[in-house]
């Protein structure tokens, strides 16, 4: 559904990203790892829409209204309820209000929040709020969910819990995902494939990694697999290969 094609983008002279291919099929969870500085969010931005590439191609089988984006910071806005955040795009999107915000309500309970729809967002803890800037993308039912470490923020337990919810319902709704991530347990718990790009500038992928956990799929039980250990030895072996420790 989504393909990049000798991809190039930058902000001078030399370019970020440079000869970058890769491609998310149908439900398919993907992710992207590399060193900080390889262009990662650049690459999102691209895919979104909202960089146009230098060189090179974005092709996606869907409009850009069918792509959802999750940021590092939560993009709600304070004067709206929790609901009515969730209920923003389908607004944008022409759906009558009592038929949003009936809908938004569906979505704050399948992600925990039931009862708390009208507190604005200062009311709400740092997970609560993660949950709801979830809940008001995936109410857009978008086919492609872009996410640039949305949860990074968390500590280790609400990330674990936020995540379970995730995958549960990226599965259960078959929306396929691409998620930037510096932590690469939580890419391999996660993903069906993952990209590496080398060191920037003029990043590219240098090489694809297939996961072989199957779904539905528990994100922390996978990490007991035996097969899980040999795979991230492997990432970290190659992530510091391409981002070589610099020791003055």
């Amino acid at each position: 559904m989504l393909r990049v094609k000798g991809l190039r983008l930058g902000f001078g002279p030399v370019p970020v990203l440079e000869g970058v291919d890769l491609r998310v099929e149908k439900g398919e969870f993907v992710s992207l790892v590399g060193p900080s500085g390889s262009g990662k969010s650049t690459l999102l931005r691209a895919i979104s829409g909202l960089l146009p590439p230098e060189a090179g191609e974005v092709q996606r089988d869907f409009g850009l209204e069918e792509l959802g984006f999750l940021f590092q910071e939560d993009a709600l806005l304070p004067w709206r309820t929790a609901r009515e955040n969730v209920a923003l795009g389908l607004r944008i999107r022409g759906l009558p209000k009592d038929k949003a915000l009936a809908e938004a309500d569906v979505w704050l309970t399948r992600l925990g929040l039931s009862g708390l729809g009208n507190r604005y967002p200062h009311q709400l803890s740092g997970g609560q709020r993660k949950r709801v800037a979830l809940a008001q993308v995936l109410a857009i039912k978008p086919r492609l969910l872009l996410m640039d470490e949305p949860l990074a923020s968390l500590d280790a337990i609400l990330r674990t819990q936020v995540t379970r919810d995730l995958l549960s319902l990226v599965e259960a709704e078959g929306i396929a995902v691409l998620l930037v991530t510096h932590d690469l347990e939580e890419a391999i718990s996660l993903s069906d494939r993952i990209y590496l790009l080398s060191r920037g500038p003029r990043a590219r992928i240098v090489r694809e990694y297939p996961v072989p956990f199957s779904r539905p799929r528990d994100p922390v039980g996978v990490r007991t697999d035996p097969r899980f250990g040999p795979l991230l030895r492997q990432l970290w072996q190659d992530l510091e290969e391409v981002s070589p420790c610099v020791v003055s």
